[in-house]
């Protein structure tokens, strides 16, 4: 793969609008590497995340270690995929210093779905038992308040995933 091939692909959406989903599918297609936010959060600290609070610190923290790695990573010519929500203007700048540090390419796929379709999707996710955090309505509402959709202004490609129903 040539450094011009290389890409970090990124997701931003609300809770269960379908960004694992679609970066399961982009994992294919940019034979790029996975990196979830959820899967290390939920290994790493288990038991302390309770709240959004918690949320906020620990995954500073994990941005904070794998960071480097990412950047690693993507100068060696290894597509990433981050499974880790860009759904803050602060985390955006966090995901932007990534592609920056390593001067490749990158997407940022904006899934805009309606809340009532997350929360549908988001009850099936909790029934099924299969993710590695239940979320519930308060917590899906507490985390959405904070949602800002990207702006022209910060820089990225944005790919927009409109919700169209079916």
């Amino acid at each position: 793969m040539t450094a011009q091939e290389t890409k970090l692909l990124l997701v931003c959406g609300k809770i269960a609008s379908g960004k694992s989903t679609l970066l399961a599918h982009l994992v294919k297609d940019h034979r790029a590497v996975l990196i979830s936010e959820d899967h290390w959060n939920a290994t790493l600290f288990p038991d302390e995340l309770k709240t959004l609070e918690d949320y906020v610190k620990y995954s500073a923290r994990l941005r904070q270690a794998i960071g480097p790695h990412i950047v690693s990573l993507l100068q060696h010519g290894v597509s990433v995929a981050l499974d880790f929500p860009a759904n803050t203007m602060r985390n955006r700048k966090w995901l932007k210093s990534l592609f920056e540090a390593a001067n490749v390419a990158h997407e940022l796929h904006y899934l805009s779905v309606p809340d009532e379709v997350c929360k549908a999707r988001l009850w099936v996710r909790n029934e099924a038992g299969e993710h590695q955090f239940t979320v519930s309505e308060e917590q899906f509402e507490q985390f959405t308040k904070y949602f800002e959709a990207p702006m022209v202004d910060e820089g990225f490609n944005v790919i927009l995933h409109d919700f169209q129903a079916a």
